[in-house]
């Protein structure tokens, strides 16, 4: 695309008529004539909005190349660019910036203004350029997380993106804390602004309920994923799950046993001794390898964290040792059913003690057992992370996956039979 040879008019009349051709130059080749409507009213259309798309649609690849447009389009504006996380923010402002500096949008912005653009202030979660003549000092563009303070802030336009996820589906208190922090928005909106959202929903109950009724495009209006790739995509998540990320539909979760966890807890409440660990182990295939750090408080509850990763347990063992060495797990369990006392081997190499056992309990069993029942004194870290909690709360007894159920399970077992964390279950070899 020979931008270089545009003048204003034209590059406004390419802005207004075919954005995603700018989208694809610099970078975003998926883009498609679905994408340059999306961007064009991101860009151009009035009154506050809703953008429901698919996972995998490129919403916000959209998303950046549009704030990047109304960053030279309209300089004199100020925009608020919200995410889940901070670090979800920057990722996004960090794009927007290689946007502004790739040569075809400075050959853009030479059209609009005959010079090169350059940024005046280029932080991880704010950019400005020198087309900016505000006095009051705010950047163009601000990213902030929604556990940030809006207090005192003022923005033309707002674009919320993603700040419904996976937390939402598993946790009410989040679905809660995400609908105040959008109901705040408002309040920091200038009068004639507009907001703009995107994302994919999660819940029936989650922050889009407050927001306008959306535009949706579902994995099958947007020609994106051929029918051989969305079988294997329907093929490896729950019906609820795909129904609610592909379909853009709610239905209710098949027969989900654990709902709403408690979450918030310290990590700092595992330390100090008498922590133990479990290592659900994969190694090949679709399973994950499931990690469970667990202390039980004196008033009876336990404390959790665990971590999720979709990849052998031999590429994440200097992990697995780095976060039980942190809260100084006493105790890491394994079963041997599968491996023969491989892990339970490597593990010790790393310096754990370790309690390798057979597993002769069936699994569903086992998680409808003990985990369920000791569900409410369970409290799970701030830290958790997100997919092992989306496993556990999705669990049914024909889930596709449930490494992350069957570890906590395996240590609530291996705690409550005794008591007091000591129970070692047909232990073959203690470690010690």
């Amino acid at each position: 695309m020979k931008t270089q040879k545009l003048d204003a008019a034209g590059a406004i009349a390419l802005a207004r008529g075919h954005p995603e051709r700018l989208g694809r130059a610099v970078g975003f080749t998926k883009l498609n004539a679905m994408h340059g409507a999306w961007i064009r009213d991101m860009v151009f259309g009035t009154g506050d909005r809703t953008l429901q798309a698919h996972r995998g649609a490129y919403k916000t690849s959209c998303v950046s190349v549009a704030l990047a447009l109304l960053m030279l389009l309209r300089p004199e504006e100020k925009i608020l660019f919200m995410r889940k996380t901070d670090n979800d923010v920057k990722e996004v402002i960090a794009q927007v910036r290689k946007i502004l500096l790739h040569p075809v949008m400075q050959a853009f912005a030479g059209a609009l203004y005959a010079r090169r653009v350059r940024f005046t202030q280029a932080a991880a979660t704010q950019l400005n350029t020198d087309l900016s003549n505000a006095v009051r000092g705010t950047a163009q563009l601000v990213g902030m997380g929604i556990g940030s303070s809006l207090t005192g802030k003022h923005f033309d336009r707002i674009f919320t993106d993603d700040i419904v996820n996976i937390q939402d589906r598993v946790s009410r208190a989040e679905r809660e804390y995400t609908k105040l922090v959008y109901q705040e928005l408002r309040n920091i909106l200038n009068r004639g602004g507009r907001i703009y959202n995107t994302g994919t929903p999660w819940h029936e109950e989650d922050c889009f309920t407050l927001m306008p009724p959306p535009e949706k495009w579902t994995c099958y209006d947007t020609g994106l994923i051929d029918e051989a790739a969305l079988s294997l995509i329907r093929a490896g998540m729950l019906p609820s799950l795909f129904a609610a990320n592909y379909e853009l539909r709610h239905i209710a979760a098949e027969d989900c046993i654990f709902t709403d966890p408690a979450l918030g807890a310290d990590p700092a409440l595992l330390t100090g001794g008498g922590a133990l660990a479990h290592v659900d182990a994969a190694y090949g295939g679709e399973d994950g390898t499931a990690l469970t750090v667990c202390k039980r408080q004196e008033d009876g509850r336990f404390v959790v964290t665990g971590r999720l990763w979709q990849r052998h347990v031999g590429e994440v063992l200097p992990e697995i040792a780095e976060i039980c060495n942190t809260f100084g797990v006493r105790r890491v369990y394994c079963e041997t059913n599968a491996d023969k006392g491989y892990l339970a081997k490597e593990l010790r190499a790393a310096g754990l003690k370790t309690a390798a056992y057979h597993e002769s309990m069936n699994k569903h069993l086992k998680i409808t057992t003990y985990l369920l029942q000791a569900w409410r004194q369970i409290t799970f870290t701030r830290d958790t992370d997100a997919g092992y909690l989306t496993q556990i709360t999705a669990y049914t007894e024909s889930a596709p996956h449930d490494d992350a159920p069957d570890s906590l399970a395996s240590l609530v077992r291996a705690m409550e039979r005794r008591g007091s964390g000591r129970y070692e279950p047909v232990l073959l070899k203690s470690g010690e």
